[in-house]
Order: structure tokens, then sequence, then C-alpha cells
């Protein structure tokens, strides 16, 4: 719709498969910026004003993330978000695609500003900011759980002494 917007993505194990993805993702003006270069890539965009997306429901592995709740249990969840809003003071609008019968399409549609309480304790702000993006995240799949695909193990990583859940 004539604001085209960053997105962070993990590049998939099949070359030829990714750069398909990617042309589709790219056809409107969007761009790609690989988790691998996240934060050069996000300062970058945010430098030149632009929008970014960042998908928070995937499963991450420490550092690159922190244990929250998802839907009652603990989720290796990615905190780069949280902590470049946190140091940055960059908005955070959570927006999902769902599908709008009536409109035969796709619709963004973006929920209230996220706003990060701010402490002495960036690790802890960190961790608190990230698990409001899981919460919301879970609202809107609740609300909408027809509109979630998910094929990837979300709990795969355990935090250390659990078991696997799989």
């Amino acid at each position: 719709m004539g604001h085209p917007m960053g997105m962070v993505i993990r590049r998939l194990d099949n070359r030829p498969l990714d750069e398909y993805v990617n042309r589709i993702r790219c056809m409107h003006g969007n761009r790609v910026l690989h988790k691998d270069e996240f934060a050069r890539g996000l300062l970058t965009a945010m430098h030149a004003a632009e929008t970014v997306g960042i998908l928070m429901d995937t499963n991450m592995r420490p550092p690159q993330g922190v244990f929250v709740e998802f839907f009652g249990l603990q989720a290796c969840t990615a905190s780069g978000l949280a902590r470049v809003a946190l140091k940055t003071g960059a908005a955070v609008l959570p927006g999902f695609m769902l599908w709008e019968q009536a409109e035969r399409k796709y619709v963004l549609h973006f929920g209230p500003e996220l706003k990060f309480a701010r402490s002495s304790n960036a690790e802890a702000d960190a961790l608190a900011a990230t698990q409001q993006c899981a919460s919301v995240t879970e609202e809107w799949i609740r609300r909408y759980p027809d509109q979630w695909l998910w094929i990837h193990r979300r709990w795969k990583t355990r935090p250390v002494g659990e078991p696997s859940l799989y």
C-alpha cells in the first residue's frame, strides 16, 4: 500500500527456495534483513526512518533469546527488539496479518504501541519487554487461532535442566 518495510528473516536452508521466497517478499518494495545481520540492518533502517517487521513467535537460542512465558510454557524468544527499543526509544507497534474474507486479501492490523518500562537493570528491562511482546502475540493468536500458521518447534530450546517437549 505504498509503505514498504524491512523484515527480519532467517535464511532458509534450501538456497533456491530462499531466493524464491525472498523475491516474493520483496516484489512490492519490501526488503529483507537477515537475522545474522540483525543489529546493523535494524539500525540502518531506523536511521533512514524505515519500518521494520520482526517475527516474535519463533524459537531462539541464548544469547539471542531469553525465556519468557508463551501459552503457559517457557519459550526462548528473541530479545533483540526489546533491547534496541529500550536503547533507542524506537516505537514498537505489534502488527498482525489477518485474512479479511470481505476484502479477499491479507490486511496488516496494528495494536497499540507497546510502552517498555526502564529501570537501572537493563537485563530485567529487556526480559520484561520481551515478555510484553510474547504476551501481546499470544493474545492475538488466541483471538484469531485459525490465522496462526506455525510449522516449527516453538518450544524446542528449553531452559537448562528441562527435558525436551518433542
